[in-house]
């Protein structure tokens, strides 16, 4: 999402990268350039200006250390204030109750009820929570029948009155049947309209009311930039709303509502989502944030994926397998499948620092990998546990079956070698086997 913001603020850097000293002249002319990267990512003129003189003004109060070049000093100051401006702290989100009671409010087509199952099934298995979701836009019969689906999918129930034209009583019902049912948490999705009117307003204002909720989560489509800053505005003054969850991050954006929204509402961004996949929910961390838009990576996020798919017992047996060079081609299908479940595939390549920038122009689908799971798949049982027997005619074979050219075989095989020789090295490292090093693997 901040692909431009980023590529405008490294631009701007260089301004200053290869100076011998800070100076007012040298400053000067990064935070111009970095004022003007803001607000072409749509941030407000004030927000920006605002930030770019604090900017200044920490810039030419810093003693340049000997170790530290002017280009590397302002970096680090713009990412303190991008983490600050973003709301400093991770925010504390409230689940605890009996049952909890979440409200989901928003505009229609921001992405509420799609939030609302992630948000089910994020509290479901992370942190063991019983949910109950509740079908309270009464107005758009289709959000109803999504909810069923999306609790279909994640295994937790659904409350709906498709008749009743009430949502207050329905969120009042809904309650009960979560206490009696022994539901811990409810998550109420509301209705919402094209734009903001008095009806939704004063309809979403009554079920506050009746169900007094521990957290109302506003959930805005980061697509729509500074709207999405002028929306949640109107919705806080009168919501009081806890929480804002951005959504569509993997859209067409310039990340304008994610470094504004803070500012003007004051209350703090608690989750993001990118995708209709149902994992694809993350806590939103200021600080990881800032790292990502000025390209350092997120290695934390990445590592918090991977241990979240990868099975402990699984793992020290892979690991013993690379230690005695005994990695196959079924270990290696099953690593995939892994790393699949982990998100988007470039995604999480940009999580790594400096790789970002590097792909950015390379075409990396979440199907990338399916060409090489063909061939895999055309091989026997004995071919995938030893790969050494995988002669000219068996390759022969193996191209035939799943597809591809002999060329294209033999090079995955050629890449399985390397990418044994790397996980050797890589086992040494604090992740462990856990995650091989996919080299070339999957790139178009």
């Amino acid at each position: 999402m901040f692909e431009s913001l980023s590529e405008k603020l490294e631009s701007a850097f260089k301004q200053i990268k290869g100076e011998g000293r800070i100076t007012e002249l040298n400053i000067a002319a990064t935070v111009k350039e970095i004022r003007r990267a803001l607000v072409d990512a749509d941030v407000n003129y004030k927000i920006a200006k605002e930030f770019t003189d604090t900017v200044k003004d920490k810039a030419m109060g810093e003693k340049v250390l000997t170790a530290v070049s002017p280009g590397q000093l302002m970096v680090k100051i713009v990412k303190d204030e991008l983490v600050t401006l973003m709301g400093g702290e991770e925010a504390v989100f409230n689940a605890k109750g009996n049952p909890a009671v979440i409200l989901i409010a928003g505009l229609q087509g921001s992405g509420k009820t799609t939030f609302s199952g992630k948000l089910a099934n994020f509290l479901k298995n992370k942190k063991g929570l019983s949910p109950l979701l509740v079908a309270a836009d009464i107005y758009r019969p289709a959000a109803i029948d999504q909810l069923k689906v999306l609790g279909g999918q994640i295994g937790v129930d659904v409350f709906s009155e498709p008749e009743n034209k009430d949502a207050v009583d329905i969120a009042r019902k809904a309650v009960a049947q979560a206490r009696s049912l022994n539901k811990n948490v409810v998550i109420i999705d509301t209705a919402g309209r094209l734009a903001i009117d008095e009806a939704m307003m004063n309809e979403v204002a009554n079920v506050k009311a009746a169900v007094n909720p521990q957290e109302i989560l506003f959930v805005v489509d980061s697509m729509t930039g500074q709207d999405a800053v002028n929306t949640a505005r109107a919705f806080n003054e009168r919501l009081d709303f806890s929480g804002v969850v951005l959504t569509k991050l993997d859209g067409d954006t310039r990340g304008g509502a994610a470094l504004s929204i803070k500012y003007v509402v004051k209350k703090p961004i608690k989750f993001v989502s990118s995708g209709e996949k149902l994992d694809t929910l993350d806590v939103f961390y200021p600080e990881r944030m800032a790292q990502r838009i000025l390209g350092m990576g997120d290695i934390t996020t990445l590592v918090e994926r991977a241990q979240a798919q990868f099975d402990e017992a699984e793992a020290k047996k892979l690991e013993k397998k690379i230690r005695k060079n005994q990695f196959d081609f079924s270990d290696f299908k099953q690593q995939l499948e892994q790393i699949k479940k982990m998100g988007n595939i470039k995604d999480l390549l940009a999580m790594i620092p400096g790789v970002g920038k590097a792909i950015k122009d390379i075409d990396i689908s979440d199907d990338a990998f399916k060409g090489i799971e063909a061939m895999i798949n055309s091989m026997t049982p004995f071919e995938r546990a030893n790969p050494d027997v995988i002669d000219g005619s068996r390759r022969k074979r193996i191209a035939s079956g799943s597809g591809k050219d002999l060329n294209e075989v033999n090079a995955f095989m050629k890449q399985f070698e390397q990418m044994k020789d790397m996980m050797k090295m890589m086992n040494k490292m604090p992740m462990g086997g856990k995650m091989p090093g996919m080299g070339g693997f999957g790139r178009r």
